[in-house]
Formats: structure tokens, C-alpha cells, sequence
């Protein structure tokens, strides 16, 4: 059911027609020559009202979350999630063929259509990898935007993770220096009448202790030791600082070296910014009271009697959220053809759920008759996450898997040479190879059934290279639809773009017709470590699960602090689907070692660690802000693509 007659006062759509060039531009060159709409234009072509929105410049906007009351009674569309094979370290496009999808629904096969991805960091952008916009004639703009600050959003995340780590260490501070009657003196002092009243922030730990007195000063001894000495160990505290920029030197730092602290010493160090819960949390959050709420159940640590401490406890959940009012809003922009997109959140799809957030999603589906969105890295990390947990979080129910594949990385997974990020291909990846082709196919099956495990139609998109021949598309065509795909499409929206994803948009509109079964892979009042093994038999293929002493500390901790009942968030290789990202394919035979389990209490989900995790980037020896500078006539970025 098309959607166009239920918003009033929407502007009939204006397509924005590409310029093609052969060589293909390079990526900035493309989005800084094309033609942009501006944001109310985009706006009024959703029928999203002015009051609604909140401006950041010409181009981009925020829209309020008031917009849901408004719409609650129109039918969502269509949900789409595109995801893809066992990637090379080089990436399989799948933001580019994301945003070449749903500028092919939008302005050839005149669907509404929205597009929802995460805003990427600023770690990977000055890294390695570069812009993560798209790419060719399927990107998001403004491209330097979409790259750098955009509103605000990973800035604030960073504010308000700091600002919890900072009240962490001073309470405990302070706590070492004082006495109880202090503290109580100090965090309730009397006002000019000579009056206590409990702050704002200490309710949720009166409640906790069920204390219900509604004079500070009728407490007893006990009572105020209770409320105000949380007694943090310091050897369990899980919280880091973040910084949005790949910076290996903080991974481990000692904190408290001034003079002023005497001697209050602690190791500890940074993660990126997209590392913290803090994100994970806005990504998974439906409301601003769900997400304060959220907040108030991070866990920090805890006591030296074994008690969780969370943020409540500190005292500082009210706060964080102040800090993210405005970044809980998603971002309005545009692709190169004109059709809607919002940029929200950007979980890593390692340590986090690598999803984009509920609430685009679901101002989305109600704006859209299709609505594209993308997990992050294979589907065996991102998609399965999406599923999961982003779903069980949203209750939206998706329609159909789109998932991206390479000849290229299906070659590699044949047993092709090593794949190196800066490093030409070898020709094996650019020659026709059908033998090393047919024998990487196993890993696109892998993916197809896997999908359909949770009862949803697949899609393969098979993004093109210029030096992919016929028989190879042909072949992985076959394959797929052998294998249950509804179809199998290759796609040239990187240098076609919406006009080269034409055929891919009619096998999605066609399989999104189809009926599904949509289920969880798993329930949730299952134990922790049955969650673990069916992930790693069903999904990853293994023969089994090892877990560590310490794993089996944190499942007995965990499940008698109430936490196994929350969905799992596998930290694992997005280069395998094993936790060995040296096998490829369909690796058999291999058990998966669990290191370690930790908790995102406020996010909802447990992370088993399997092997050794960066959660903070460091820059390689030739960084990619090598190329960047600004053109000092025209104030136009230059290099950052």
C-alpha cells in the first residue's frame, strides 16, 4: 500500500539527474559537482511539517521525534536490510549499493523511499579507510558533512561518556578523603533555611536502597552510609574515556598523576567513540524516557561487596541525558539523486550491534513505502545483530535481506591471494576465474541460508567491477537462487547509479511481496551460554564453544545479578565467520573460545569476547588525512575520497 495519499501537504518528489563521466570521478569531485536540494525541499517532499524540523545549515536537518505522535496512525512501509558476504579488509560496497538501491526505488521506479545509515567515525575516515558515504554516483551529501561533524552527534556521545567516567573516579576520590557525616554534609547540604531536599539525581539509589524517608535528615547512620558511599572497587570498573580519532597511544593510560589527586592512581585508558555504550544506547533507544532510562542502567563496576553500580548511583543519568537531548534527533540529508536520508548513530559493529538507530527506522517506515537500511560488516555480525537485537528492541518486523556480494571476495574465499588494503589485486581477482570463483561460493551459501534461518526472502546483490565478466556474474547468479535467494541481481550503481540498481529495485519490490516467517534465532529465557552456542553452531558453523575461567566467572556474576536474560552481541572478526579471521570460506572443524563476557547493561545486551578486540583504531604508517587540506580560494575540502 503506497503511502503518498495519507500525508497531507506533500511536495510531488523532484529527482536530481546525475551527470555521468567516464572515468569514473573520484568520490568528492562527484558530490561537491552535484546539484543539491535544499533541506526543506526534502522535507516537504516527505511531508515532514516546518515546525518538525531543525535546520543545521542549507543542507541537513533535524527532525523531532514529535513527528511519531503526529504519524503513529499511518501503516509502515516496507523494511529492508542490506548486508553482505564475509567481506575482503577492502569492504564489498555495501553503504554505496544501499544508497544505489534506494536512489534507483526513489527516482526511477517512483516508490518513497528512505534510506537509514550510521554517521561514521572520524577514526576510519582519517585512517584507512577514508569517506564512508558511498561511493562512484551512489553516495550521500553533503559528502564532507556526511565525514566530519555533521550536527554534533558523536561529539556530544563523547561529552557525556567522559563526563560519566570523570564522575566515577571523583566520587571514589572523594570517598577515600571523607567520612560518611562529609559526604552526607557534601552531596546534601542544607540550603539558606537550613533545609536538606534529596537532588534530582540521588532518587533512582533511594529507590534502589528502598529508602522512602522524605526528609534527608530523618535517615539513619546507616541509612546515609548507604546512600552516599558507593565503595567502588576499583578493579572492577569497566568504563573508558572515548575520543573519536585512532589513537593507539591511550589504549592504556594511568590517570591521577597531578599533584592534586595524592597519589590516586589508576590504570585505565580510551576506546573510540562509536565504542561506547553511550552509542549503543542511542542507536537502540525508541524515546527520550527510554533512553534516560537506559542511561541510568549503565553499569560502571562494582562495589567491593559485589554490587552493580550504575550510573544512577553516581547520580549522573539525568545529566548524560541533557547532554544527548538534541543527538537523539536523526539527521536529514539527501543522495545524489535527490532521495531522503537520515544518518543516526554508529555503533561498531565489533564490540556493539553495528546498526543504525530505531528511531530513524521508525520515522522512516512512516514517511516511506520502502525503507533501506544497513548492517554492518558480514551478516554474520551486523545482520544477525539486526535481527536479534535491534529487532526485539524495535518490534519492526523486517520484509526482506538484501545481501551484497563480490566476485572479488568470493575469489578470496576460494583460496585466492591475500587481499591488502593499498596493495594492487592480484590478477586472479581481475582475470576471469571461474575454478577459483565456484570454489568461494560456499561462503555466499553460507550467508543465503543463514538469512533464511530467520524466515526472510533474500536478495543477492552482486556489486560490479569493472573486470567481473558474464559467466562469472552468471555463476553466482545460479548458485544463489539454488541455494533459496529469491533472486540474484548484479547492480552498477557505482558508476550507473540509481540507473545501474534498477533491476535489483523491481527483485526487491518483487521479493518484498513475498510472504515471510520472520523469527528470533534464539529466546531470550535461555541461559547465557546456550544464547553463545546457538549463535556459533547455527550461524558461524562451529563444532563447538570453549569458555574461559574468567567466562565462567562472568556468566555465574551475571546471571545471578539478573543480567541472562538480555540478547548476546558476538565481538568477533568481521574477516571469518569463524573468530580466526585467517579461515576463509566455510571453515569446518573449529571450536570458538570465549575470552571473556561483558555487560552493556543499559544498551541491553552481553558482549562475549571472542579472542582480542580493538576497541580503540590506531593509524597506519601512511594515514588517509595524508590527502585531506582544504582549498584555501573556494573553502572546498579536497582528498578526503
Amino acid at each position: 500500500m503506497s503511502q503518498q495519499g495519507t500525508l497531507t501537504g506533500v511536495r510531488p518528489f523532484r529527482p536530481l539527474h546525475l551527470k555521468l563521466k567516464k572515468p569514473v570521478p573520484s568520490d568528492i569531485e562527484i558530490a561537491q559537482a552535484a546539484e543539491l536540494k535544499p533541506i526543506y525541499e526534502v522535507a516537504e517532499e516527505l511531508g515532514i511539517l516546518p515546525e518538525e524540523l531543525e535546520p543545521y545549515g542549507a543542507y541537513k536537518a533535524k527532525v523531532k521525534l514529535e513527528i511519531l505522535d503526529r504519524l503513529k496512525d499511518i501503516p509502515n512501509g516496507k523494511y529492508i536490510d542490506v548486508t553482505a558476504i564475509t567481506p575482503t579488509p577492502l569492504g564489498e560496497g555495501k553503504t554505496t549499493t544501499t544508497v544505489g538501491l534506494s536512489q534507483a526505488l526513489g527516482a526511477h521506479l517512483g516508490q518513497r523511499v528512505f534510506t537509514c545509515i550510521r554517521q561514521p567515525s572520524q577514526g576510519p575516515t582519517f585512517g584507512i579507510k577514508g569517506g564512508a558515504a558511498g561511493g562512484g554516483y551512489s553516495q550521500v551529501i553533503p559528502m564532507e558533512d556526511f565525514n566530519l561533524h555533521l550536527t554534533g552527534d558523536i561529539h556530544a556521545i563523547t561529552a557525556a561518556n567522559n563526563l560519566l567516567a570523570a564522575a566515577i573516579d571523583a566520587r571514589m576520590f572523594h570517598e577515600a578523603h571523607q567520612s560518611d557525616e562529609t559526604l552526607f554534609d557534601r552531596l546534601l547540604p542544607t540550603d539558606k533555611s537550613g533545609k536538606r531536599t534529596f537532588p534530582v539525581g540521588m532518587r533512582e539509589r533511594l529507590v534502589k536502597l528502598g529508602i522512602t524517608a522524605e526528609d534527608p535528615d530523618e535517615l539513619t547512620p546507616e541509612q546515609r552510609s548507604r546512600l552516599v558511599r558507593l565503595d567502588i572497587d576499583p578493579d572492577t570498573i569497566t568504563w573508558r574515556r572515548v575520543v573519536d580519532t585512532n589513537d593507539r597511544f591511550l589504549r592504556t593510560i594511568t590517570i591521577g598523576q597531578g599533584p592534586d589527586e595524592k597519589g590516586f592512581t589508576r590504570q585505565t585508558g580510551y576506546d573510540i567513540t562509536v565504542a561506547s555504550e553511550i552509542m549503543a544506547i542511542l542507536a537502540l533507544t525508541n524515546s527520550l524516557e527510554d533512553m534516560r532510562q537506559r542511561f541510568g542502567k549503565i553499569v560502571i563496576g562494582a562495589s567491593r561487596s559485589g554490587e552493580a553500580i550504575t550510573a544512577s548511583d553516581l547520580g549522573v543519568a539525568g545529566a548524560l541525558t541533557v547532554l544527548m537531548k538534541d543527538a537523539i534527533k536523526p539527521t536529514l540529508m539527501q543522495t545524489l539523486e535527490g532521495t531522503p536520508v537520515f544518518v543516526h548513530a554508529g555503533p561498531f559493529a565489533n564490540i556493539a550491534h553495528g546498526n543504525s538507530s530505531i528511531i530513524a527506522d521508525k520515522v522512516a517506515l512512516k514517511l516511506g513505502d520502502y525503507v533501506v537500511t544497513e548492517s554492518g560488516f558480514g551478516a554474520d555480525i551486523g545482520m544477525e545483530k539486526f535481527f536479534d537485537i535491534k529487532c526485539r528492541y524495535s518490534g519492526l518486523i523486517p520484509d526482506v535481506v538484501v545481501l551484497v556480494a563480490t566476485i572479488r571476495a568470493l575469489k578470496m574465499h576460494g583460496g585466492g591471494p591475500k587481499v591488502v588494503a593499498g596493495a594492487p589485486l592480484h590478477p586472479a581477482y581481475t582475470d576471469e576465474n571461474l575454478e577459483l570463483l565456484r570454489a568461494g561460493l560456499g561462503n555466499l551459501l553460507v550467508h543465503i541460508k543463514n538469512a533464511l534461518k530467520f524466515g526472510i526472502p533474500v536478495v543477492v546483490a552482486v556489486n560490479r567491477f569493472s573486470t567481473d565478466t558474464p559467466a562469472e556474474i552468471e555463476l553466482v547468479r545460479k548458485a544463489a537462487i539454488e541455494a533459496g535467494a529469491e533472486d540474484a541481481v548484479m547492480s552498477n550503481h557505482w558508476e550507473e547509479g540509481g540507473a545501474g540498481a534498477v533491476e535489483l529495485g523491481k527483485a526487491v519490490i518483487r521479493a518484498a511481496e513475498k510472504p515471510s516467517n520472520f523469527r528470533f534465532l534464539y529466546p531470550l529465557d535461555i541461559s547465557i551460554k546456550e544464547k553463545i552456542e546457538v549463535i556459533c553452531r547455527e550461524i558461524y558453523g562451529a563444532d563447538g564453544v570453549d569458555f574461559t575461567p574468567l567466562a565462567e566467572e562472568r556468566i555465574s556474576l551475571y546471571t545471578r545479578l539478573g543480567y541472562d536474560n538480555l540478547p548476546i552481541c558476538m565481538a568477533k572478526t568481521h574477516l571469518s565467520l569463524s573468530h580466526d579471521p585467517a579461515l576463509k570460506g566455510v571453515p569446518k572443524g573449529f571450536r570458538v573460545p570465549i575470552r571473556d563476557i561483558r555487560a552493556s547493561v543499559g544498551a541491553g545486551f552481553l558482549y562475549p569476547l571472542l579472542g582480542e578486540m580493538r576497541t580503540m583504531p590506531g593509524l597506519p604508517t601512511r594515514p588517509v588525512y595524508f590527502d585531506v587540506d582544504i582549498d584555501l580560494e573556494t573553502g572546498q575540502v579536497v582528498g578526503l575520497f
